[in-house]
């Protein structure tokens, strides 16, 4: 239940309501935009029929939400959320675009590459220092040793960095290192890991799992946002079809539907979507001009031996093209990057 307060309604009102709520045993969360203050009661709604909550003062309007998902829906916030990291603002007319290799490999590869994204327009690195793999013989990443040459790029470039948590025993240690956590497709429903990415209060990324409904999505968002942190970036980044053409099926249906449903920023992977780099620009392009926020995308130097993903990471020199064709469409449809 959503319940919006009068614009001059005063400290001690807001705190009547939320006790009234409290008693009830519903979790509030409150949030205060720039005309409105908002009470979020998050619980089974039934327990407030009997509460009055249209009769107390400084209570303009009192909204059941039938969504299973409160604090994340456009019913709960109107207005556009917008995360800012390190200067760099995502959910605003500006697109961003967060750039660099699937998997951290070496100290000079990951400069190198970290310099000529940011000359192409980049605004954030990507890097993973601890990675998904399918077989457990594939390169599962350099750990701590990643995280330290993550530190070392954004220190020679300015870049931002992102890198995926997959264990919540090195959310500590990620946290030191990084200013977005990455959640991946493969644990988009694990919830211990969704509740100690929310608890750090470090903007999250957080992709769509590989089978999962847009309710699904939103639900595992609800998760982080339910311990008090709403910086959360949803990514589009294909889901399992029965094609077989494509690694997965990017589904860019999702970028409208969750910007009708939800306040959050929504981004989109090609790169992850389709694995082959000759179909990444194309999708990307596709992905602005239906209203994405921004585009996560994979670039290596050196593609032929790079230890993950190389089949779908671009070259430098093909993603500064890219990034020339991103401005014209994102001016086309009104947006700047």
């Amino acid at each position: 239940m959503i319940i919006v307060l009068k614009k001059d309604a005063t400290q001690a009102e807001i705190d009547h309501v939320v006790e009234k709520i409290k008693a009830t045993g519903l979790a509030v969360h409150i949030s205060k935009g720039k005309e409105r203050t908002i009470i979020g009661a998050i619980g089974d709604e039934a327990l407030l029929t009997q509460v009055p909550l249209e009769t107390i003062a400084g209570v303009e309007s009192v909204m059941p939400i039938m969504k299973p998902y409160t604090l994340v829906s456009r019913e709960f916030r109107k207005e556009a959320t917008v995360v800012e990291v390190c200067g760099v603002k995502m959910g605003e007319a500006a697109l961003q675009v967060i750039a660099g290799p699937c998997s951290v490999e070496s100290m000079a590869s990951l400069i190198e590459t970290a310099k000529q994204v940011k000359a192409s327009g980049a605004r954030i690195l990507r890097g993973g220092a601890f990675k998904p793999r399918t077989s457990p013989y594939d390169f599962q990443g350099l750990g701590l040793e990643g995280l330290k040459y993550l530190a070392e790029a954004k220190k020679v470039t300015g870049l931002p960095i992102i890198s995926e948590l997959m264990d919540p025993r090195d959310t500590e240690l990620l946290c030191e290192y990084v200013d977005i956590i990455q959640i991946g497709a493969r644990n988009m429903q694990n919830f211990r890991l969704l509740t100690e990415a929310g608890k750090t209060k470090k903007p999250v990324l957080l992709k769509r799992g590989l089978s999962a409904t847009f309710k699904e999505f939103l639900m595992s968002a609800e998760y982080i946002a339910a311990q008090g942190n709403d910086n959360i970036i949803l990514c589009e980044r294909g889901i399992r079809t029965f094609e077989t053409a494509t690694r997965n099926t990017l589904d860019l249906s999702a970028v409208p539907v969750l910007k009708e449903e939800t306040h959050l920023p929504v981004f989109v992977d090609p790169s992850h979507a389709v694995g082959r780099w000759a179909l990444v620009a194309p999708l990307a392009l596709a992905a602005v001009a239906v209203g994405a926020d921004g585009l996560m995308i994979e670039v290596h130097i050196d593609p032929e031996n790079a230890l993950c993903d190389g089949a779908q990471s671009l070259k430098p020199k093909k993603f500064d093209l890219l990034m020339k064709d991103i401005k014209r469409v994102a001016a086309a449809v009104g947006r700047g990057v």
